[in-house]
């Protein structure tokens, strides 16, 4: 009986019994962040877009295929982001859009077909989709995904229903520092390398032009030349970048009359830091030129 009892207690301190917390999958790092926060220690959060990859336009294997599937809650960002979500069998009674509740808000924009490295050829729907961006829509699709967590994961009502509150508020005073940061900012022209920046523009009444470069990468000389003729078309001083690029490209557009300030959208998992104090972060260093 005793050696029983040991091999119990053995088995509940195995990796397998770790394994067998709810499961909560996230189509981006913002949900994914969201969820750690709704459900603390109680719940894995699989979020297994590699992180040199664009989990908008990603396309999961059939291991990863079959995590989600089996998770608990499988958390989407809706308004066309993660495209294989629609073309992959998934148990629709564990899957939440969480922007679904203001799809009426959604922006419209033109479609665009082009090729960024290794996700290859792809579209952009004919819908902006960083939905998160502007951080008051960012809390309701918090609320959206607690909602699901309470009904699908049994046990996680009250730790939910606790933290929710808290991740409201942290959302709603980024959405007010944003608004009050950037408030000189409104009516300046910009340039974006990349058209992710549509409900934050909306949201903090900024004028955000969009190229369409490759994260990170090194202009080609047609790029600069479009970059030139935006910029005469719009006056704009002020390039913001979607990821660090190569020295020389700052170099190049400081000597076009350009300050660089990078802002990711985060729909990648930061190197360092976490969703809130990196976007204010990143908010302070857009109203500072830095």
């Amino acid at each position: 009986m005793l050696k029983r009892l040991v091999v119990l207690v053995a088995l509940a301190a195995s990796p397998l019994a770790a394994q067998d917390k709810p499961v909560v999958a996230a189509v981006n790092y913002p949900l994914a962040w969201m969820a750690e926060r709704l459900g603390g220690d109680a719940v894995e959060v699989l979020f297994p877009v590699p992180a040199d990859r664009d989990p908008s336009f990603w396309r999961p294997g059939l291991s990863d295929i079959s995590a989600i599937q089996a998770a608990d809650v499988i958390a989407l960002n809706g308004a066309g982001f993660a495209g294989w979500t629609t073309r992959t069998s998934l148990p629709r009674s564990r899957i939440v859009d969480t922007s679904a509740g203001f799809s009426d808000d959604y922006i419209s924009t033109d479609s665009i077909t082009h090729s960024h490295g290794a996700d290859g050829e792809h579209s952009h729907t004919g819908t902006a989709s960083y939905t998160w961006l502007d951080f008051g829509q960012a809390a309701r699709q918090a609320e959206a995904l607690a909602g699901m967590m309470q009904r699908r994961i049994p046990g996680s009502g009250d730790a939910v229903v606790s933290a929710l509150p808290g991740l409201v508020a942290d959302l709603e005073a980024l959405d007010s520092h944003a608004r009050d940061t950037l408030a000189p900012l409104q009516g300046t022209a910009m340039i974006a390398t990349h058209p992710r920046y549509q409900y934050f523009a909306r949201a903090y009444g900024l004028q955000i032009a969009a190229l369409d470069w490759d994260a990170g990468a090194m202009p080609d000389a047609d790029q600069w030349d479009a970059l030139q003729a935006l910029t005469d078309e719009t006056g704009a001083q002020t390039l913001i970048w979607e990821a660090a690029p190569p020295q020389e490209a700052l170099a190049q557009a400081e000597g076009m009359g350009l300050r660089s300030v990078v802002f990711a959208p985060l729909a990648v998992r930061p190197e360092t830091g976490e969703f809130q104090g990196v976007m204010r972060g990143q908010i302070d260093a857009l109203a500072q030129g830095e």
